[in-house]
């Protein structure tokens, strides 16, 4: 009896751990998982199709797939740098990856390490600067931030993101315009969804809503 009790206390424990670090049924690749890469690990000089530090370039799912084990997190090269309290990458100054985002990576493997896109359908009539906001977090804050202003630009606040709105700058950059520096850096082009949303709100007057 004493050991069954034992056992049933640490299958709680275990299944607790487990699902706490769950936050959400979805890993899509392109929407969830790529962004998490290309903000945080792209940056100049580090994973991108340029520098490819280590060999690695993060800004493709072929080049994420170089350090991954299919349902393998633990056995993935890309997890186990980012996991745990003191993480390897990002390194230097660049902030550690969100608890959420690191849960969300080893979603991803644990799930097979899909090349999934379009999970979710696009809302093409928001474009509150809450919609604008999540796509700045999700895409562009790791470089630009108040600590590592990425070309000058803080985009983790209104003011710095009104701030790129000038002489097109935010804009031609995300529709990768000539004349301009394409961003993210070394990555794809953002969903034309989201650049739409960016658009309809600069052009009604970037509310703060």
């Amino acid at each position: 009896m004493k050991y069954k009790l034992i056992f049933f206390i640490v299958c709680i424990l275990f299944f607790s751990t487990c699902t706490k670090e769950i936050y959400g049924p979805n890993a899509c690749f392109t929407e969830n998982v790529l962004p998490i890469f290309v903000s945080n690990c792209a940056m100049s000089g580090c994973h991108n199709s340029k520098d490819r530090e280590a060999g690695f370039d993060l800004t493709t799912y072929d080049g994420i797939m170089k350090g991954v084990k299919s349902k393998h997190p633990l056995l993935s090269d890309v997890y186990n740098v980012i996991k745990g309290n003191n993480p390897s990458m990002p390194k230097g100054k660049y902030a550690k990856l969100s608890a959420k985002d690191v849960s969300t990576i080893k979603l991803w493997i644990s799930m097979g390490a899909q090349n999934t896109s379009n999970c979710t359908n696009c809302d093409t009539s928001n474009f509150t600067f809450t919609r604008v906001n999540t796509i700045m977090e999700t895409w562009c804050v790791g470089c630009h931030n108040s600590n590592s202003k990425g070309g000058g630009f803080d985009l983790s606040s209104y003011d710095g993101v009104v701030t790129a709105t000038d002489n097109n700058k935010l804009l031609g950059s995300l529709q990768h315009l000539p004349g301009y520096i394409p961003m993210p850096q070394s990555g794809a082009k953002l969903q034309d969804c989201e650049i739409s949303a960016i658009e309809k709100w600069i052009n009604a007057g970037h509310p703060n809503n």
